[in-house]
């Protein structure tokens, strides 16, 4: 099956504040005050689909802030679903930051979305959460991001069914730990993949072209190969002071090759 190549909706995290970020909080407050609105929900919704189609994009990773499982209502969800089918887009995965009173909301709109997977953060420790997923369709993909190493990772999943790890490969690069080897530690427990390369190891964690930072890209496509990963793979770059869109159709166009 060919590997889905997928753009993830928060690579317009700064879109919303004029490219003029201060923070991620600033970037995400924005996005939600402009898309909370169902009165112009659709049109704004169907704006970005419109855009990521326009950059060659078949499938997209919908992040929280574009359809909050806080705020987001049937018609907010129903809105989604015609913009993503009138610019020809299928969900990957629907990313979250979904505590336990939001969880079932959560699983509820992934599904609604088309997808197979959730992912962000959720309460792994919350006894509900196998149920939910295997009544919705869903694998659960816990997010790297404090998290120093792979077996750090899979620790916290443990062998929960229907949960695994959605790899940030930037997270572990800031991290200072090889994300490729962190792929292969992974293994089968890998669910979902975030493509990203950052500058530097250390905080602050800042985003970048594909080669300009310290992530080895395409050693993390080769390990996601030796693995026999076959989900799909989500370009990722959120820089805070300009719009990423020509970079990210640009490392759209390196992976196909690396994936030919």
């Amino acid at each position: 099956m060919k590997t889905r190549i997928a753009f993830i909706s928060a690579n317009f995290v700064a879109r919303e504040t004029g490219w003029a970020m201060t923070d991620w909080g600033h970037g995400d407050r924005a996005t939600t005050a402009a898309f909370r609105p169902v009165e112009t929900y659709r049109e704004r919704f169907g704006a970005l689909c419109g855009d990521v189609a326009a950059l060659g994009f078949g499938a997209i990773d919908v992040w929280g802030a574009h359809l909050g499982p806080d705020w987001a209502t049937d018609e907010h969800v129903d809105a989604a679903r015609e913009a993503l089918a009138e610019h020809g887009l299928t969900v990957t995965s629907y990313q979250v930051y979904a505590p336990s009173q939001h969880l079932e909301r959560a699983c509820e709109i992934a599904a609604a979305l088309g997808s197979t997977s959730l992912t962000g953060f959720a309460p792994i420790e919350d006894e509900r959460l196998p149920g939910l997923l295997e009544r919705h369709g869903l694998v659960f993909g816990l997010e790297n991001h404090p998290e120093p190493t792979p077996g750090t990772m899979l620790d916290k999943v443990g062998d929960l069914p229907r949960v695994g790890v959605c790899v940030d490969t930037g997270w572990f690069g800031t991290q200072g730990y090889d994300p490729a080897r962190a792929i292969e530690e992974i293994g089968e427990r890998v669910v979902h993949v975030h493509l990203k390369d950052v500058l530097h190891v250390g905080e602050p964690h800042e985003t970048c072209r594909w080669g300009k930072g310290v992530v080895d890209v395409e050693a993390c496509v080769r390990a996601l190969q030796r693995i026999g990963y076959a989900g799909a793979i989500a370009i990722e770059h959120e820089p805070e002071t300009f719009d990423p869109s020509e970079e990210i159709a640009s490392m759209r166009g390196r992976l196909e090759g690396w994936l030919a």
